[in-house]
């Protein structure tokens, strides 16, 4: 069957499921330019609060598929670049997507699949997933910004051994070092990931989007620069229509704190 990236609803919650179980959800072209299109529907889409990212069947994914690497080296360098620029333009697409992002992790994912999970918002993996950039071994370098997500999320000497060794560690060692958010038992990442992403279906979609800009900025920017992008977004939705109604509620619920 050819590669197919799955859409389902679940209430307000988005699935896509990376569907190439004979290539082991490996990632090609068709694969990642219906994932941009899945994105720009659900960001236009008012009923749609959240989008979870999976794999059909035991893994997320392997990621390039090893054939189609093969067949672009009987190409122009050009033809390939355009490429990885398209799967660029889906890593791209899930980073300033105003709207969370989880990613539901069985098995496994390697290099780029690594990447599209790392590019995500959340990660919720099962307990005996592994990850791992094996391109060191075939001679290739990371792309779909893995370099970038690992050297912001682990010290530099780990990130190295992960990138120029390709050694694969597991869902609770990142989980210890914070890259992975949730893991659970084989088999259930994606029921967690849709009960983490209830979670987020109940908190204001404008806060959300605000929430992902300024962590997006923060990457680049001086604190001044920071502050004054907190300013703006924090004035904005004070004034939102819906604020108002949820400072009552959060009072009426946990009670007025105490002043001293």
């Amino acid at each position: 069957m050819p590669a197919a990236l799955l859409s389902t609803r679940h209430g307000t919650t988005m699935v896509l499921t990376l569907s190439h179980p004979e290539r082991h959800n490996a990632l090609g072209p068709d694969l990642w330019a219906a994932g941009v299109e899945a994105l720009n529907v659900a960001e236009s889409n008012a009923e749609v609060a959240c989008v979870v990212i999976t794999g059909a069947g035991s893994l997320f994914s392997v990621g390039h598929d090893l054939e189609q690497l093969q067949a672009s080296r009987r190409e122009s360098a050009s033809h390939q670049v355009a490429l990885t620029e398209g799967l660029h333009s889906w890593i791209e697409a899930i980073r300033s997507f105003p709207k969370p992002v989880v990613a539901a992790v069985e098995g496994g994912a390697a290099d780029a699949g690594f990447a599209l999970a790392l590019a995500c918002d959340f990660i919720v993996a099962a307990r005996n997933a592994q990850f791992a950039l094996a391109g060191s071994a075939l001679g290739l370098s990371p792309d779909a910004g893995a370099s970038w997500s690992l050297a912001r999320a682990l010290p530099r000497q780990l990130a190295a051994e992960l990138l120029m060794l390709g050694t694969r560690v597991d869902a609770e060692r990142l989980h210890a070092l914070g890259v992975v958010n949730r893991i659970c038992g084989p088999g259930m990442a994606l029921h967690d990931a849709l009960a983490l992403a209830a979670q987020l279906n109940t908190r204001a979609p404008h806060v959300l989007a605000s929430d992902k800009e300024l962590l997006a900025l923060a990457d680049g920017g001086t604190l001044s620069e920071q502050l004054a992008h907190e300013r703006d977004r924090f004035v904005a939705n004070l004034h939102h229509t819906g604020t108002s109604a949820a400072i009552a509620a959060f009072r009426e619920q946990r009670g007025t704190p105490p002043l001293t």
